[in-house]
């Protein structure tokens, strides 16, 4: 019984052709070719493609393409064929250069967006403002009063008419005069934006003479 390398072999050489020959005439190179007809199957790809090949040289060689197909599907090894044929069935993802320079590209616009976004809503944004002291109806017993809290930074704040001083983490602190009229103390906090945040407290002066 003739094997499929020993058939295309004879039907070559019938042809009067070499490899070199039947590979300008297929398209199909020399190594494959040898591998082919040395049944090599290790060094060729997967069933698919060597059926494209053995369909191509029985073409050439004037030979059945069925029958030439019959053979091979015969003689290719079943633990090989069963490999080729869950290779078929996988997608195999790959990831072109092309690929992987536009998602860089995407990605670093993406971040760039992201950020100008955050800038932005952050700038139009009212700034945040909490007053630790005074608390809301406080005692003051002295005239100076102790203000402080926490903002957001590059914030300016006044307090009842007078700038705070505010750190880079956005904490203020300043001290104002309290006088027996006195009895609210008005915070603002103003972005760069000209957005303002203003909490008041209502304190009670009880000042010794």
């Amino acid at each position: 019984m003739k094997t499929i390398g020993k058939y295309l072999i004879r039907a070559r050489k019938q042809k009067g052709l070499s490899i070199r020959q039947l590979s300008g005439a297929t398209k199909i190179r020399e190594s494959f070719l040898v591998a082919l007809e040395k049944e090599k199957w290790a060094q060729l790809p997967e069933f698919s493609v060597v059926t494209g090949f053995v369909k191509s040289v029985a073409g050439a060689l004037d030979m059945s393409r069925e029958q030439a197909v019959a053979v091979l599907r015969r003689d290719y090894p079943p633990r090989k064929l069963e490999e080729s044929r869950r290779s078929e069935l996988t997608p195999e993802f790959r990831i072109s250069p092309q690929l992987a320079f536009f998602s860089g590209v995407t990605l670093v616009i993406l971040v760039i967006v992201g950020y100008l976004v955050v800038q932005y809503i952050s700038f139009v944004r009212p700034p945040s403002l909490s007053v630790e002291v005074p608390v809301d109806n406080q005692v003051v017993l002295t005239r100076e009063l102790a203000v402080y809290g926490k903002t957001n930074a590059s914030t300016t704040v006044i307090v009842n008419t007078q700038p705070a001083l505010v750190a880079d983490d956005g904490a203020f602190a300043t001290t104002i005069e309290i006088n027996e009229d006195t009895t609210k103390v008005e915070v603002v906090a103003t972005s760069r934006a000209g957005k303002e945040t203003r909490i008041t407290r209502t304190i009670k002066p009880e000042l010794e003479n």
